[in-house]
């Protein structure tokens, strides 16, 4: 009887040391805002050993990792990076678009007030999208044990990928020069935050947007959270959600491969050495399982190109609008019927529309003509009937995955290739949004826990990083996500 109660004994404990799942103690997301695959090369011989040399050299890099839709902005791509999913599902449909008719920003709510300023900045939270992320599914699984933070210059940089049920988020306020929150998270800004502000301010008050000081000032923020949030200190495992801005702005002024955003970058690889040390000092190398990626790449400025003998070129889409708008206004006596213009997506004003008693796909149909008119744009696209159009496969569906139905414009417009959105006088700085290759080709690198090392050119997709994340965790993957687990990590899992 003693031996049968022992082996019973001992057959509970086996299934319970079974049923333990190993984790690692934290999980670290790094997005560089607008850097391209290629960045990974082109600028590599300006960096040290020991920060994305590292990671190449001892993770994992997914060398051929696309966007899935368009538009690839910074909102979208936080996004749906955290989401494994697309703006058709998530609702992020922009930088900017309209909610009920009223255009919005992707994380504007009014109904939060700021934490550790007064002014509209605070006004933010991840209410507008619509389904959960890597952070929320994490909270789930752990029964809200799990610590969820977002660190990042832009406030939708920072809220987006830490989720609805984060801990907490942080961005930089531009009017008092210092990083907050709003009450989503909390009512007060915690002690640790107001030393950081104190003793950076002279440095915060610079440029940091467009300076590499921002790029070092996020991280150290970063630093900062780990330690004073507890991330990584005990078996639950946490996720710290960190994203460059800086690279971001800075080409947008300076322009792709100039030697402003070198130095950005040349910046980012030493403080992102400094960073990795940091973890291994605090969570233990090993122990922490790190990906880094961007929310979208940018297309080379005109000048640029030229220089080089390619044929490149601008597209003003407030131009477009006006032209379309004349051209509208002459056949059917209404002015204004394309109402507004964000992120290549155009709104038909239906107001308008129902008040003179028009036919709404009479003036849609002639509102495509006209935006396709151009010699600028190579397709204007009905978004109601994209699955029909006309167009090559792969660009209709990254129409049909970046269209949100209640959110989005009624045409995408988009330009030919090389080409990117400008406006007059602003010629130096590079762009994206849209589908090519400079803009939907992003890096992809994993490091650290049960990560092997290795590349791989196999094609794999944004929406693929949440999946895999949370298979590497052995939780569920966001509510919406479309991606697939890429098997190169994940089988190393299982060793």
């Amino acid at each position: 009887m003693k031996k049968f109660l022992l082996a019973a004994i001992l057959f509970l404990a086996a299934l319970a040391a079974g049923a333990q799942v190993s984790r690692p103690k934290l999980v670290v997301g790094i997005m560089v805002d607008q850097m391209r695959w290629d960045y990974l090369f082109t600028v590599a011989h300006r960096w040290g050993d020991d920060g994305f040399n590292r990671l190449l050299s001892q993770g994992y890099s997914c060398n051929n990792t696309m966007i899935d839709y368009v538009p690839t902005v910074t909102a979208c791509g936080h996004a749906s990076v955290y989401t494994g999913s697309t703006p058709a599902f998530h609702g992020i449909a922009g930088n900017d678009y309209k909610i009920d008719g009223r255009s919005v920003s992707s994380v504007e709510d009014t109904t939060v007030r700021g934490v550790g300023t007064t002014g509209k900045a605070g006004r933010r939270s991840p209410r507008n999208l619509l389904v959960t992320t890597l952070g929320d599914q994490l909270k789930l699984a752990t029964g809200g044990q799990a610590r969820v933070v977002g660190v990042s210059l832009k406030d939708r940089a920072a809220i987006l990928p830490a989720g609805h049920s984060a801990d907490a988020a942080y961005w930089y306020d531009n009017d008092t020069h210092q990083f907050i929150t709003s009450d989503y998270y909390r009512q007060n800004l915690p002690a640790w935050v107001k030393t950081f502000n104190k003793e950076n301010a002279a440095v915060l008050a610079r440029d940091v947007w467009k300076q590499p000081c921002g790029v070092s000032m996020t991280l150290a923020l970063a630093e900062a959270a780990l330690r004073a949030e507890g991330l990584g200190r005990d078996e639950v495992t946490d996720l710290l959600a960190v994203s460059i801005s800086t690279t971001d702005a800075a080409a947008h002024t300076f322009g792709v491969r100039s030697e402003r955003v070198d130095s950005v970058y040349e910046q980012l690889d030493r403080d992102l050495a400094h960073f990795l040390r940091v973890l291994d000092n605090q969570v233990g190398q090993g122990n922490y399982l790190l990906f880094l990626t961007a929310d979208h790449g940018g297309t080379y400025s005109e000048p640029h190109m030229q220089q080089q003998r390619i044929t490149s070129g601008r597209f003003d889409s407030g131009k477009a609008r006006q032209e379309a708008n004349r051209v509208l206004k002459d056949r059917f006596g209404v002015d204004n019927l394309i109402s507004d213009e964000m992120e290549y997506t155009f709104y038909i004003n239906n107001q308008a529309i129902a008040q003179a008693g028009l036919d709404r796909e009479a003036v849609k149909t002639a509102a495509v003509e006209a935006l396709a008119a151009p010699r600028q744009v190579m397709w204007a696209v009905d978004c109601e009937r994209a699955a029909q159009a006309p167009i090559p496969a792969l660009v209709r569906e990254r129409i049909l995955l970046g269209w949100h139905s209640k959110r989005s414009g009624e045409i995408f417009v988009l330009p030919v290739t090389g080409h990117y959105a400008s406006w007059e006088g602003d010629r130096c700085g590079s762009n994206h949004g849209t589908w090519s290759q400079s803009d939907s080709h992003i890096p992809l690198l994993f490091y650290g826990w049960h990560v092997p090392q290795g590349e791989t050119a196999q094609l794999t997709h944004m929406t693929d990083i949440a999946p895999t994340v949370c298979a590497m965790l052995h939780i569920q993957a966001p509510d919406a996500a479309i991606g697939t687990p890429i098997n190169a990590i994940t089988a190393s899992r299982q060793h």
